[in-house]
């Protein structure tokens, strides 16, 4: 590769973000020359995202520390259409209310990583339903449909994945490449955006974008896209067995966020170090080499460096207090995550394997029951095997709570309310 002159380009490509890019020269001066601003879409089907976007949501970071201007999109428009990209079915089709409420949960996340405002170099969030709810079927047609080649869209891993599999695509999602398109065109004519960013799954649909500005008003626009990422052991980023690790705290406690982060695998700590923290790549190369026990101490490192970015530093350190005193120290921590239970449906008795799957350490009962009879649960510390024994308030520890662990390392406390 050229040797690049930006200090963003030069982060991007250092710290493992660089994955492909429609003209990395040209994108380089681009980002020498001046303040560029640069967008990352995010659709609102869910009340928050979680760890699958939050190397999207450090580009951005770094983007903005390195003197230019995020965009933040959000699809209150395409969320209504759906991204098929990865999808082997059809998105459900999700309500305005439902993705006002999505928006409004999403937005918070944003507010711990980027500085908002009206400055040159302070973030804005859009709603591309803003542009997309007011166009017009026909002349929109007419005016952008005839740049698109059905041939190659077909030929797009999204669609092609779909059809292989024999599943329908409907028209409707079908369309969702056309409008993100239009996204970037629209975006360039209203805030001079230059730049899109996204997974690599998204090339198909940015190329789009580029080529659609420079055919209807002849704009210069980059694409840059970053890896998809997995764990060394294949588990897609974002994803656990106890569920999605959401962000937002509402969803996911702060301490199952470090724990999360906690329980990096060895051979993912270095490339997980430089993607979703701020810590100097010298550092992350001594923390890297560590070897055994001492390896822990990055996972650590890791765990409180990212825990702070996302719900701050009082945060980051209770949750550490928390993993010491219970799993160094043996002590049963208040720090713990806790789930309130009605105290007449507790004196009725609640089955483990509901209870486990109430507090969120299995995704479902089947889960649960499979945890139980495996020999993976404990109550109060003590093993558990009947995935049907009938938790009531009999079991309640000294401090009046319940105390459930999956595994060594995930404990959910249940006290009655």
């Amino acid at each position: 590769m050229t040797d690049l002159s930006s200090q963003f380009l030069n982060v991007f490509t250092e710290r493992g973000y660089l994955h492909q890019c429609t003209d990395i020269e040209a994108l380089d001066k681009a980002f020498d020359d001046g303040i560029v601003p640069v967008y990352i879409g995010f659709d609102c089907t869910a009340t928050s995202l979680h760890v699958g976007s939050l190397m999207q949501i450090m580009i951005l970071r770094w983007l903005q520390k390195s003197g230019h201007k995020p965009i933040v999109l959000m699809g209150g428009g395409t969320t209504k259409v759906g991204d098929p990209t990865g999808r082997d079915e059809s998105r459900p089709i999700i309500t305005d209310e439902i993705i006002e409420k999505n928006m409004n949960g999403i937005k918070r996340v944003f507010e711990k990583f980027l500085t908002f405002g009206d400055g040159p170099t302070d973030a804005i969030m859009v709603n591309n339903a803003d542009w997309l709810d007011k166009l017009e079927y026909i002349p929109f047609l007419r005016e952008y449909g005839r740049h698109f080649s059905i041939n190659r869209m077909l030929s797009f891993e999204s669609v092609k994945l779909r059809l292989d599999r024999e599943e329908s695509m409907s028209f409707l999602e079908f369309n969702y490449m056309i409008l993100q398109a239009y996204d970037f065109v629209e975006l360039k004519k209203n805030y001079n955006c230059q730049v899109q960013i996204g997974g690599s799954d998204q090339w198909g649909n940015i190329v789009n974008g580029v080529e659609l500005g420079r055919r209807t008003n002849g704009f210069n626009l980059f694409g840059l896209t970053s890896p998809l990422l997995s764990t060394a052991s294949g588990v897609k980023m974002g994803k656990t067995a106890g569920g999605a690790v959401w962000l937002n705290e509402d969803m996911l406690s702060a301490y199952d966020y470090w724990q999360y982060w906690r329980n990096t695998e060895d051979a993912d700590v270095g490339r997980f170090l430089k993607l979703f923290t701020e810590i100097p790549l010298d550092e992350i190369s001594r923390l890297e080499a560590l070897q055994g026990q001492d390896l822990n101490d990055a996972k650590k490192i890791l765990a409180d460096a990212c825990t702070t970015m996302a719900h701050g530093e009082e945060a980051a350190k209770a949750a550490a207090e928390t993993a010491r005193q219970t799993f160094e120290a043996g002590e049963t921590s208040e720090g713990l995550p806790t789930l309130e239970i009605p105290s007449a449906e507790l004196k009725q008795g609640i089955p483990a394997f509901i209870l486990f799957q109430k507090t969120g350490l299995c995704s479902s009962s089947s889960e649960a029951r499979k945890l139980i009879k495996g020999g993976g649960a404990r109550l109060n510390d003590e093993k558990i095997s009947d995935e049907k024994l009938l938790l009531t308030d009999i079991h309640l520890d000294s401090s009046g709570r319940l105390k459930l662990s999956a595994g060594k390392k995930r404990h959910h406390l249940v006290i009655p309310a």
